[in-house]
């Protein structure tokens, strides 16, 4: 007895499985790639694989409904999808480390305190962003960002690119948003260090035999130091509003 293989009726089908599970973990990878927590160094690339591959088979159904025939672009436009949507949360954490830069620089403490890592941060503005990652955790962003990735295919369609000009005004609206949050977050330090030296100029005319600054110096980071307990928690009330935004209406532009 003579058994004939035919190539195509073995091929087809799993070509027909397995591509909506690639063009899934291509946009899960890409994601992740921006998550917050899952993207930090700290975090090993094994881990961040193992997840992709774990959430492959829950995602690879939305991805069948509408995926194209098997071709390089359709993983280009996936990739960018992913992007797209990791950086929205990103955005946010970004905003966290522009605050803390600006208020490291008003408040004298980011020589004093340098960050080490791969992106150098003064001190206020590690903490920042690691109680921005302990709240975006205890928030069940991780959940909500698989959710977020869920929701994508009704908005962009597997293997469908995004539109040069709607992606480039959605990163204009998504980037002023994030500045505009750092100021809000930052504003209470600014008008306290200008405050601070408004007064220090005044008092430097009327006693400048005095060297004010090395006086003011210490009182400056230690008025600072106490501003930052009582503000910090307000801080990151107003930044978790943002965020809670950000994944409710990942794609809206103002």
């Amino acid at each position: 007895m003579t058994v004939t293989l035919d190539a195509a009726r073995i091929l087809d089908p799993a070509l027909a499985l397995g591509w909506p599970a690639v063009l899934a973990f291509v946009r899960i990878g890409a994601m992740m790639a921006l998550l917050p927590v899952l993207s930090e160094v700290v975090v090993p690339a094994r881990v961040r694989l193992a997840l992709a591959l774990a959430l492959t088979p829950v995602v690879a159904p939305f991805a069948a409904t509408a995926a194209p025939d098997p071709h390089p672009a359709a993983l280009v436009a996936e990739a960018a999808a992913g992007l797209a949507l990791g950086a929205v949360l990103r955005l946010m954490l970004q905003a966290l480390q522009m605050a803390g830069a600006m208020i490291a620089q008003a408040t004298s403490l980011a020589q004093m305190f340098p960050g080490s890592g791969p992106e150098p941060l003064p001190a206020i503005g590690h903490l920042l962003t690691v109680a921005g990652l302990a709240l975006f955790v205890a928030l069940d962003g991780p959940v909500r960002a698989v959710q977020l990735l869920l929701l994508s295919y009704e908005a962009m369609p597997p293997g469908a690119l995004p539109q040069p000009a709607d992606l480039a005004m959605w990163l204009l609206d998504r980037s002023g948003l994030a500045i505009a949050l750092a100021f809000q977050l930052a504003a209470p330090f600014l008008a306290a260090s200008l405050m601070y030296t408004v007064a220090l100029g005044v008092m430097n005319r009327a006693m400048p035999s005095l060297m004010l600054t090395l006086v003011g110096a210490p009182a400056q980071a230690a008025g600072m130091l106490v501003l930052t307990l009582a503000v910090l928690p307000l801080a990151l009330g107003l930044w978790r509003g943002g965020l809670e935004a950000a994944l409710d209406a990942p794609l809206a532009v103002r």
